[in-house]
C-alpha cells in the first residue's frame, strides 16, 4: 500500500492507475477505522480494480463545542488495518493539502435545505463542512466511484445531492450500516460509552425496529409515530434530538402514498451523540 500526504504525489500516483486501465473507488474516512470502514473498502473493491483511502480529520464539520481536538486519531492502526483490506493508496493530506488558502478563507459548498434539517438543525453549519471537503476531496482523488456508509444516512443524501448538482463523474456508492451482535450501530464514537452506556446503547435500534413494526402493521404513518418514540427512548436513558420518518429517497416528509421509507434518529446516551436509521417498505 502506498502512503501520500501531497497533492502532487497523489496526482502522480493516479496518472499512473489512469494509465493502465484501471477503475478507480475512493473511500473517504476521518480514521479510527473498525469494522463498518473495512466493509466500505470491500465494497469498493467490488466496483474497480484499484482502491483509494483518504484519513483527514475535518475540521469545517465540527462545531465549537464538539469533540475535534478529543476525536480519536490512530494512524498506525489504521494503515495496518487498510492494508489488510486490500486498499491500494491511502491519502493522509494536512489541513494546507485540503484547504490551501487556509480554512477561513474556503470556498464553502452547500446543500441547501436538506443540510439545516433533521441533523443539521442541532448541529448548524456541520454538512457545509462535510460537502466542502467531500468536494475537495472528490476534485483531488477524481476516483470514478465513492463509497459511503449509510449509517450517516443524512450526510449519503446530501453528498449525493451535491455530486448530481455539480455535476461531479463519479458515482456515489451508499453501504448498509454494519452492526455488533446486539444491533448496535458500530461508530468510533461508541468508544466514549461508558461500560454502563454501552449495555444501554442498542435500545435506540431496538427503539426505530419497534417503531418500524408498529408502522408497517398499520400500514401509515401517524403524527404521533415519531414522538412516541422519543418517549420510549426518554424512558430508557437517552435524550433524544429527533426520530423522524422520512421519505428514502430525498427525506422529505411523507405523503401517504409514499412506501419507501425511512426512519432517523439522533440521541444523546450520557456524553456520546448515537445516530441510527431504519430502511423500509410499506405494502402497496
Amino acid at each position: 500500500m502506498i502512503t501520500v500526504d501531497s497533492g502532487v504525489g497523489l496526482k502522480e500516483h493516479m496518472a499512473r492507475m489512469r494509465s493502465s486501465g484501471k477503475r478507480i473507488a475512493f473511500v473517504p474516512t476521518m480514521g479510527n477505522l473498525h469494522a463498518g470502514h473495512i466493509r466500505l473498502m470491500q465494497e469498493a473493491r467490488r466496483h474497480a480494480q484499484a482502491v483509494i483511502a483518504s484519513i483527514y480529520v475535518n475540521p469545517l464539520q465540527f462545531g465549537q463545542n464538539e469533540d475535534f481536538s478529543s476525536y480519536p486519531r490512530t494512524p498506525a492502526h489504521d494503515k495496518v488495518t487498510l492494508l489488510s483490506a486490500g486498499v491500494n493508496l491511502l491519502f493522509m493530506p494536512t489541513d494546507s493539502v485540503v484547504y490551501p488558502r487556509g480554512v477561513a478563507a474556503q470556498t464553502f459548498v452547500e446543500v441547501p435545505d436538506l443540510s439545516d434539517d433533521l441533523c443539521g438543525a442541532f448541529r448548524p453549519g456541520h454538512f457545509r463542512g462535510v460537502a466542502t471537503v467531500v468536494n475537495r476531496l472528490l476534485n483531488l482523488v477524481t476516483p470514478d466511484v465513492a463509497v459511503f456508509g449509510k449509517k450517516d444516512y443524512q450526510q449519503w443524501q446530501i453528498i449525493r445531492l451535491m455530486t448530481a448538482d455539480l455535476g461531479l463523474p463519479v458515482e456515489i456508492i451508499g453501504v448498509d450500516t454494519v452492526r455488533e451482535p446486539d444491533g448496535l450501530a458500530i461508530s468510533s464514537r461508541n468508544n466514549y460509552l461508558t461500560p454502563a452506556e454501552r449495555k444501554l446503547a442498542p435500545q435506540l435500534y431496538e427503539t426505530l425496529c419497534s417503531l418500524r413494526d408498529r408502522i408497517v402493521k398499520n400500514g401509515e404513518i401517524t403524527d404521533e409515530a415519531g414522538a412516541d418514540a422519543m418517549i420510549e427512548l426518554k424512558g430508557c436513558g437517552f435524550r433524544p434530538d429527533y426520530v423522524s420518518v422520512r421519505r428514502q429517497d430525498d427525506l422529505g416528509k411523507p405523503n401517504l402514498n409514499d412506501r419507501r421509507l425511512v426512519i432517523l434518529a439522533a440521541a444523546w446516551l450520557g456524553g456520546t451523540r448515537l445516530i441510527d436509521n431504519v430502511e423500509f417498505e410499506l405494502m402497496k
